[in-house]
C-alpha cells in the first residue's frame, strides 16, 4: 500500500516503534513519520525484526503539520469517542467502514496514531479529516499502539486483495441443471430428487465457487452424465 502513511505523535516507547515497524512491514506500508519520538535504539530494531528497514527509513519531523506534508486525506485515531456530534472532532468512523470509503483512493493517505498514554490532543484530531475508532470493550477500550496499527492496516490492506472472480448466476443455474440431469440419469429416486435439489443449491450458495471452480465442476456431472446415459444405450 505505498499511498498509505503511519504517523506517530511522540510515541514513549521505542519498543512499540520498532513493533509499528514490524506490522507496516506485514502490510507492505513502508512509509513512517515519528513526531517528537524517543531514543530508537536497540530494542526498536529487535521488536522490528524484518521490519528494520521501516526504522532506518522513518522520518523524524518536529510537527503534526510537517508529518504530513503532501497527504491530501489525514486520519485521525482514538480509543475515546463520542457518543453524540457536540464534540464534532470525536465523533468516529469504525475502522471498516473507513478502509471501505477509500477503498481505490489513489491519493497519499496519512493514519496518525497519538501518545500511548493520551492518545492525540483535541487540537491534532481538529487537523484530520476524520475520526477513527477500532470498536473494542468500554470496560478497556484503549489498544497497545502497534495492536491498533495493526488493526488499521489490515483492514485496508484487505481491499488490496483480488478474489477470484465467482460464478454468476446464469452460470449457477446451468450447473443445478445439469445436477438434475445427473440424477435423472442414476434414476435417483423420485421421492428424494426435489430435496437433493435443494441440499445441493443451498450447498453451492454457501461455498460461492469461483468460475474456475464451476467449470471443473459442470466438467465432472457432464461427463458422468454422458457416461450413464451412454452405459444404459449398450444395455
Amino acid at each position: 500500500m505505498s499511498g498509505v502513511r503511519v504517523v506517530l505523535v511522540e510515541p514513549k516507547f521505542e519498543g512499540n516503534i520498532g513493533a509499528v515497524a514490524r506490522i507496516m512491514a506485514n502490510f507492505d506500508v513502508h512509509e513512517l513519520y515519528l513526531v517528537h519520538p524517543c531514543e530508537i535504539g536497540d530494542v526498536a530494531y529487535h521488536r522490528a525484526k524484518h521490519g528494520a528497514f521501516v526504522l532506518d527509513n522513518a522520518k523524524v519531523v518536529e510537527s503534526l503539520n510537517g508529518a504530513l506534508d503532501e497527504c491530501f486525506f489525514v486520519a485521525g485515531t482514538s480509543g475515546i469517542v463520542t457518543r453524540g456530534d457536540k464534540n464534532y472532532v470525536r465523533v468516529p468512523i469504525s475502522v471498516g467502514s473507513f478502509a471501505e470509503r477509500l477503498r481505490n483512493y489513489t491519493e497519499k493517505i496519512a493514519v496518525v496514531f497519538g501518545r500511548e498514554d493520551i492518545g492525540l490532543l483535541q487540537d491534532e484530531l481538529a487537523r484530520c479529516d476524520v475520526l477513527v475508532h477500532i470498536p473494542s470493550s468500554e470496560k478497556y477500550p484503549i489498544l497497545n499502539l502497534s495492536h491498533a496499527v495493526g488493526v488499521v492496516l489490515y483492514e485496508m490492506f484487505k481491499f488490496e486483495i483480488k478474489s477470484p472472480t465467482p460464478a454468476d448466476n446464469e452460470e449457477k443455474e446451468r450447473m443445478f441443471k445439469f445436477f438434475d440431469d445427473l440424477l435423472e440419469a442414476i434414476a435417483y429416486p423420485k421421492v428424494r430428487k426435489k430435496c437433493t435439489s435443494a441440499m445441493f443449491r443451498k450447498m453451492i450458495g454457501r461455498s460461492i465457487p469461483t468460475k474456475y471452480e464451476y467449470n471443473t465442476i459442470m466438467g465432472v456431472i457432464g461427463d458422468a452424465t454422458k457416461a450413464i446415459n451412454k452405459q444404459k444405450l449398450i444395455r
